[in-house]
């Protein structure tokens, strides 16, 4: 546990992991279909023609940032955000037909799914011997790349508790009488915040032979979560809920707890479980078919750039995973990350379960 005031500054709302809301993402069937070869990265200044890029991470200036930066590097693009389950389920549904272009911000889960399908293509970023690519595609044939880290958080309202008297994880919160009521818990499953700690919690009681892979004691613990948590109001952000105190806590990226501090006029510490927290991994990926390729792989060149992720990280108070770029990141940020404890996640469990969890979850514990 620790205060993330000082520890991230100046920051923008997460949008993966955003929160624009959104449906059930399911993993999608493989397309059986042998990987190519790697897209090669194009030479020349941007043609200017319109590269359509869909998103989680728009939220709060990030979309009219990025496009103005782009413009003045000579790219013209046209931002469509949309939650990470929703982004993930229209790439599947338009990969015949693809609209998009260029997709980035979702998580690994996500573009897993994305890339079963077919919907996305194998490439080779010119910065792509800048990147720790353990933390993107796996496989031998990449089809997504990684940009920005982001940390899932709970975070509490320091006025109301003490260090002492705060949860020390997410169980806590429906497990003792103080806590019930006071934190707020989420009325849709279907953004990549959302799901991350669900998956936080769930992979924690892994059992082969529960129901879907998770013990009776596991599926409990998501029915305590949405049983004794006050539900999230629509349009109002948490922050202003605890400035209000009509509640003291919720789940939160790491990037915007700066920010809402300010806005909000609150002081918000930050649970730190003894299991770590969960890594939201922020992604780039070509669109398979898209018309505008060579365009869409310069974009790509430049957003992933350090100069670009530098003042991305710099502008948001994120943390880029291009090691060029980590110099313009924020120290705190840095030390943040530096002595962050990572919650060690089964994705592959998670990628198998997540769309029958979602599907379980929203009959038996949300109606």
């Amino acid at each position: 546990m620790r205060r993330l005031k000082t520890l991230v500054a100046a920051a923008v709302a997460v949008t993966l992991i955003s929160g624009c809301g959104g449906g059930t993402a399911t993993p999608a069937a493989s397309s059986g279909a042998a990987p190519g070869p790697a897209a090669v990265a194009p030479s020349g200044p941007p043609s200017g023609e319109t590269v359509i890029v869909y998103t989680n991470s728009n939220g709060e200036g990030r979309g009219e940032w990025l496009t103005k930066k782009a413009a003045d590097a000579g790219f013209k693009i046209e931002i469509v955000g949309a939650g990470g389950a929703d982004a993930t389920n229209k790439l599947i549904a338009e990969k015949n037909n693809p609209i998009a272009d260029v997709a980035f911000g979702l998580n690994n889960m996500y573009f897993e799914q994305i890339k079963s399908a077919g919907a996305i293509e194998a490439y080779t970023p010119s910065w792509s011997g800048e990147v720790d690519t353990a933390k993107g595609d796996k496989s031998d044939s990449k089809a997504y790349w990684p940009l920005v880290q982001q940390a899932i958080l709970l975070g509490y309202n320091s006025e109301k508790f003490s260090k002492d008297e705060a949860p020390k994880d997410w169980t806590d919160l429906w497990a003792q009488d103080k806590f019930k009521s006071r934190y707020e818990r989420v009325t849709g499953v279907g953004t990549a915040t959302a799901q991350l700690v669900l998956a936080s919690i769930l992979t924690r009681y892994k059992d082969d032979g529960g129901d879907l892979g998770v013990s009776d004691e596991g599926w409990k613990q998501i029915e305590g979560y949405f049983k004794n948590g006050s539900p999230a109001v629509a349009k109002t952000d948490l922050f202003a809920r605890i400035a209000s105190g009509e509640t003291d806590m919720g789940q939160m990226p790491s990037s915007i707890i700066t920010e809402r501090e300010k806005s909000f006029k609150v002081n918000v510490e930050t649970v730190m479980p003894s299991v770590g927290v969960p890594l939201a991994i922020e992604q780039v990926a070509l669109v398979k078919g898209t018309d505008k390729k060579d365009e869409s792989l310069k974009f790509i060149n430049w957003f992933g750039s350090a100069q670009t992720q530098g003042e991305w990280a710099q502008q948001f108070s994120s943390m880029p995973v291009n090691k060029a770029a980590v110099a313009q990141a924020k120290p705190e940020v840095v030390e943040f990350f530096n002595t962050l404890k990572q919650q060690d996640i089964d994705w592959s469990f998670v990628q198998e379960n997540m769309g029958k969890w979602v599907e379980k979850i929203e009959l038996e514990y949300m109606s």
